[in-house]
């Protein structure tokens, strides 16, 4: 094989590498059941004020954190309430929150960060009324990213907890 082949070779499959989706696409069906899973139309509406589709776009399924950090800044603590008296309202939902950390760091670390991340959440949802045993938690560490890219505004989006909804 000629070196002009193989390069060839080697950039096709760096190309199909990229177009990998680590969330999945809209029928990827999760083999673990927790995050991504869900297909859109068990959504439901997102006009309808009691659908999951509602709570994700309007409500907010997700808070960022900052660098090394669990603490809520105020606007978690404002999406978290809110989410609190969304569930309050329409009861019957099981909660799973996802906690997630940038690239940078262990494997070790990111996953034990995204724990304690989403373990805050976890109890700030219950310090405000929600159902305990309604609640699980999960760290995808970093193994998760929205976006990839070597920039504070890839790894600013990365550090999050996300509310997944299940009935």
């Amino acid at each position: 094989m000629n070196l002009l082949t193989k390069a060839t070779l080697v950039a096709l499959t760096l190309a199909l590498a990229a177009c990998n989706n680590p969330r999945g696409g809209a029928d990827y069906q999760d083999p673990m059941g927790a995050g991504g899973g869900i297909s859109s139309s068990a959504l439901g509406d997102p006009n309808d004020p009691a659908s999951i589709a509602y709570f994700n776009e309007t409500i907010g399924d997700t808070v960022h954190f900052t660098v090394d950090s669990t603490e809520l800044n105020p606007e978690a603590q404002t999406i978290l309430r809110t989410q609190a008296a969304w569930l309050s309202r329409n009861p019957g939902y099981q909660i799973l929150v996802e906690g997630h950390a940038d690239e940078r760091g262990t494997r070790e670390y990111n996953i034990a960060l995204g724990a304690s991340r989403a373990a805050r959440v976890q109890q700030f949802l219950i310090g405000a009324g929600v159902p305990s045993g309604s609640i699980r938690t999960v760290s995808y560490g970093k193994e998760r990213p929205i976006e990839v890219c070597d920039a504070p505004r890839c790894w600013d989006v990365n550090r999050r907890a996300v509310t997944v909804l299940s009935r």
